[in-house]
């Protein structure tokens, strides 16, 4: 059975039928942009990267987020759970990994697994930083324990060194992403989204 993929607009329609809060909307679509350039770019350097898979996953990699701020649940697995039940499991499997991968490779194939959990890392809420300064955001709002504050550090660490991994044959560092990828250039899509939101809202 060949893998199903939602295309853009099924995104869009999934993502709005969740009441997705408008800000996690467009964190979703600047992770997106952060995720498909760099697979346009890595796939350059001879990897097989699934394109399509990794831009309806960061599409919808926070599809219930919005809700765990009630229900305090793992969005991450929720979401993965979400998009698998639904006949996506390749896109579900890389939603439960965009917090912490199920493995990490100092060498070896880049994954698409890899590609999403690096890209959400590099946006902080609708703009492209650096993982030091989303790691700050990160420790300030979740680090309430010591051993939270352990953990995210681990996974920092870890995220350093699959950032040298994904750049290591690459033209540009992990510093020019803000200057290669515009940080408004999310406008077109949100109008699209919101336009297709307005659509779905005229035919209920």
């Amino acid at each position: 059975m060949s893998m199903q993929i939602p295309n853009r607009d099924q995104c869009y329609q999934m993502i709005y039928k969740m009441n997705m809060m408008d800000h996690i909307v467009v964190h979703s679509l600047q992770v997106c942009r952060v995720a498909t350039f760099l697979t346009e770019y890595l796939n350059k350097q001879d990897n097989r990267l699934n394109f399509d898979l990794i831009r309806s996953a960061a599409l919808l990699h926070d599809i219930t987020k919005t809700r765990s701020f009630q229900t305090r649940e793992d969005h991450a697995l929720t979401g993965g759970e979400h998009l698998s039940n639904r006949g996506y499991p390749e896109i579900g499997d890389l939603i439960r990994q965009h917090v912490k991968l199920d493995e990490y490779l100092a060498a070896g194939s880049i994954s698409e697994a890899e590609v999403l959990n690096y890209a959400d890392k590099r946006v902080l809420h609708d703009e492209i930083v650096a993982l030091d300064r989303r790691l700050d955001y990160i420790l300030e709002r979740y680090a309430e324990t010591p051993a939270h504050r352990a953990r995210i550090n681990w996974l920092w660490q870890k995220t350093r060194e699959m950032e040298s991994k994904l750049f290591k044959d690459l033209t540009f560092s992990p510093d020019d992403l803000p200057r290669l990828i515009p940080r408004n250039g999310y406008i077109a899509d949100l109008q699209k989204y919101k336009k297709l939101a307005d659509q779905i809202e005229v035919e209920k």
